[in-house]
């Protein structure tokens, strides 16, 4: 009896229970310098563990161009270019002030960096530094996320 309650839980009712992913948009925001490549992480607002810029799709732009607007929001990209084409996804549980979590499945768009800003509109809440691609995937939590950085 109890084999057939765990059947039916895992095959039907679990599957119906679980939300759809949410989807966000990410900005891996890198510069070269000489031969070396660098990218801009951040930390996040609530944890202040390192992360790069994501947030949700915006109305009137699309999923490159929304990421470039968390770049600047985040990490004060003032001026970048962000490609069209993702480099990746990777998904984690956003949790919210509510302590209710989120499933998020966040694509990840390159954006080359031309400009900084030391004045944005997350500054006060946020650290940014550059790192290597290797060190910034030793930092970040989630492993897919990871891997998009080892591999960049």
């Amino acid at each position: 009896m109890i084999e057939q309650l765990k059947v039916v839980w895992g095959e039907f009712i679990r599957p119906m229970m679980q939300r759809p992913r949410r989807l966000q948009v990410a900005a891996l925001c890198y510069r070269d310098v000489g031969s070396e490549r660098k990218v801009l992480i951040v930390t996040s607002r609530g944890t202040g563990r390192w992360i790069i810029p994501k947030g949700w799709p915006m109305n009137g732009k699309n999923s490159a161009q929304a990421a470039l607007q968390e770049a600047w929001e985040e990490a004060g990209v003032a001026k970048g270019e962000a490609q069209d084409q993702a480099v990746g996804q990777y998904r984690y549980d956003k949790v919210k002030a509510t302590g209710w979590t989120v499933p998020v499945e966040a694509l990840v768009f390159p954006v080359k960096v031309k400009e900084l800003s030391d004045s944005f509109p997350e500054a006060d809440q946020r650290k940014r530094k550059w790192v290597s691609a290797e060190e910034a995937a030793n930092l970040v939590r989630e492993p897919e996320l990871k891997a998009i950085l080892a591999n960049f």
